[in-house]
């Protein structure tokens, strides 16, 4: 299934569908990415792993939001190094760049096409334990780190690979961020810089003379500076 122009950029969701775990909690997402996701799930479960997803498809309005409340200071955002920084400080080309250190622009996030996953292991959780999805809690002793070791012995026989292994100047590293191969890398090569600022000139968003003036900037780090299948880290 190609995915088309408002399905790549998160305006339509006709492309997923909504599955459901036991105990009632839920995810919406591509169905041939769903469900090598749950067969993926089977397997892990042989291992004791309660495989979860904490973020699937995410639309258009949905990363938008996202967008505007950092954007006006409602949320938090962060530097490069992860630190809290002063809003009222920030100029907004600095309020731009900061907000893209840790969330895609609108219409060119993976999560539009419903084959990302932002995942955990629920059953490796103490109770009352609060999800942070930080490098951390994946790593050698991270909380995480039994399914991280996990993923990376068995994700690709499901068709997954991690598109933010290591840094590569974009998006910073996010070990829970699964892509299923055969639905991203068809959209990836399909979501064009022209694409993009088509969704943006029609959109009504904070910032928007600033995202279009450095939108093929935003694609060329953004976008395509991610891993595949076929570059491990």
């Amino acid at each position: 299934m190609v995915l088309d122009a408002d399905q790549l950029t998160g305006r339509s969701s006709s492309h997923v569908r909504e599955f459901s775990f036991s105990d009632g909690s839920s995810f919406r997402a591509h169905p041939e990415a769903a469900l090598a996701f749950l067969k993926m799930r089977e397997s892990a479960a042989s291992e004791r792993i309660d495989l979860r997803v904490a973020s699937a498809f995410r639309d258009f309005n949905g990363q938008k939001r996202i967008w505007q409340a950092k954007w006006r200071g409602e949320r938090t955002l962060y530097d490069a190094a992860g630190q809290p920084m002063d809003y009222d400080r920030l100029d907004e080309p600095r309020r731009m760049s900061a907000i893209l250190e840790w969330s895609a622009l609108p219409g060119a996030s993976r999560h539009h096409w419903g084959s990302e996953f932002d995942v955990f292991d629920l059953a490796a959780m103490p109770e009352g334990y609060q999800l942070q999805l930080l490098p951390e809690e994946y790593a050698a002793n991270g909380i995480f780190a039994f399914l991280s070791d996990w993923l990376d012995r068995n994700m690709a026989r499901f068709g997954f690979f991690r598109p933010y292994d290591i840094e590569r100047g974009g998006l910073h590293v996010e070990p829970w961020h699964l892509s299923y191969a055969p639905v991203s890398l068809p959209a990836l090569e399909a979501l064009t810089p022209a694409l993009i600022r088509d969704t943006m000139a029609a959109a009504e968003i904070d910032g928007k003379a600033l995202i279009l003036d450095a939108l093929d900037d935003i694609h060329a780090r953004q976008v395509c500076l991610v891993g595949s299948p076929s570059t491990p880290a």
